[in-house]
C-alpha cells in the first residue's frame, strides 16, 4: 500500500465541513489481520475544531485504524463516513482536504523535492506556496536533492509540508514527530498550532510524545484492547483523574476497595490507585479507618498514559 493519500483532483471551492455534523464518524468499525482482531467494533466520533492525541500501547492498532479512516486499509466490518459522507474508497473531492503524514515516507526517491512537491500542488485548489518556500528553507530541505538522498528526519519533514501546504480540513498525524530532532519537533509543533488556531481545522495526532499533546491542548483518545476506551478534553482528565496513595507501616494484603478506582497497585507500604472523581471527605474516613495516611495527587498525561493503556 502507499505511503501516502492517493492524490485528489481538487475542486475549485472545497465544501465546508457540515454545520452540526462530525468531520468524521465511525460506526461498528472492525479489522483483523491473520485471525488476530486488531480493531473490535469501534464506534467514534471526531467534532471539528479539535486536536484529538490518539494514545494506546505499541501494538494496540492506532496505525491500522488512522489508514482505515483514510480508506488505505480496507476493513471487515462497520461504516465511516468522512465531511458527512460514506467513505467507500480514497479519492475524490474530499480526499483534498485531508493531509497525512505516515510514520515513514519512502516513496519517489528518484524525484527532487522541487519536483516532487510542484507535482503534488497542481493537484490541489488551495496549495499554499510560501507556506511552502518558507518551511523548506527554515527546516534546512534542499528542494534539489532527490528524495532518495534524504535522512530519514528530513523525508519526514517533506512528508509533513507535503501534508499541511494543501490547508487541509483535517490532519492526520501518524507518529510524525518519531524520526525528528528536539529542535525540529518544536518547529513542526510551532506550525501545527497555528493550523489548529485556523476555525474548523480537526487533527488527529497519534504519537507517544505526550508533551506535544499537551501544549496543544488535544483531546485525548484511548485505544485499549481493539476499541476507544473514552475520548476526554485534556483539562477534564486533569480534572477527574486522581491518584490515591494511602500508607501505613504494616503495608497491605490487598488493595482496599474505593469508589471510581480504575486501576491499583501496592509498593511496599503504599496502596496506590488511579481514581475518577474521589470523594476526598470518604478518602480522609477510609484513611482513618484503616490507620493509614493519605495522598493525593495530579497525574501527568504521560503517567495516565502508563496507568490506562
Amino acid at each position: 500500500m502507499p505511503a501516502e493519500l492517493p492524490i485528489a483532483i481538487a475542486a475549485p471551492n472545497a465544501a465546508p465541513a457540515l454545520d452540526g455534523m462530525p468531520v468524521l464518524r465511525v460506526d461498528a468499525l472492525s479489522k483483523s489481520f491473520e485471525k488476530r482482531q486488531v480493531l473490535q467494533a469501534i464506534d467514534w466520533s471526531v467534532p471539528a475544531g479539535r486536536v484529538i492525541g490518539l494514545l494506546g500501547r505499541n501494538g494496540a492498532g492506532k496505525t491500522t485504524l488512522l489508514r482505515c479512516l483514510l480508506g488505505l486499509s480496507p476493513i471487515d466490518s462497520g461504516q465511516i463516513e468522512l465531511f458527512g459522507e460514506p467513505m467507500i474508497e480514497p479519492g475524490g473531492e474530499r480526499m483534498h482536504r485531508v493531509g497525512f503524514v505516515p510514520q515513514s515516507f519512502d516513496l519517489f526517491p528518484w524525484m527532487k523535492v522541487r519536483a516532487y512537491l510542484d507535482f503534488t500542488a497542481a493537484f490541489y485548489a488551495r496549495w499554499d506556496h510560501a507556506l511552502t518556500a518558507r518551511l523548506l528553507d527554515s527546516w534546512q530541505l534542499d528542494p534539489r536533492q532527490k528524495i532518495g538522498q534524504l535522512s530519514q528526519g528530513q523525508r519526514q519533514k517533506l512528508a509533513i509540508v507535503r501534508a499541511i501546504a494543501p490547508q487541509p480540513d483535517l490532519l492526520v498525524l501518524d507518529e510524525p514527530v518519531a524520526s525528528l530532532d528536539p529542535q525540529a519537533r518544536r518547529a513542526f509543533m510551532a506550525e501545527l498550532l497555528e493550523l489548529t488556531r485556523r476555525p474548523g481545522k480537526t487533527v488527529i495526532f497519534s504519537t507517544h510524545i505526550t508533551a506535544d499533546l499537551e501544549r496543544a491542548d488535544a483531546d485525548i483518545a484511548l485505544l485499549r484492547d481493539g476499541r476507544i476506551q473514552f475520548t476526554r478534553p485534556l483539562a477534564e482528565l486533569r480534572e477527574c483523574m486522581h491518584r490515591v496513595i494511602l500508607s501505613r507501616a504494616e503495608g497491605w494484603l490487598e488493595v482496599p476497595p474505593i469508589a471510581g478506582m480504575l486501576k491499583a497497585n501496592i509498593k511496599g507500604h503504599e496502596a496506590q490507585l488511579l481514581v475518577e472523581h474521589p470523594d476526598i471527605e470518604n478518602l480522609q474516613a477510609l484513611a482513618v479507618q484503616l490507620n493509614a495516611s493519605l495522598r493525593i495527587e495530579t497525574p501527568t498525561l504521560e503517567d495516565l498514559f502508563v496507568e490506562l493503556a
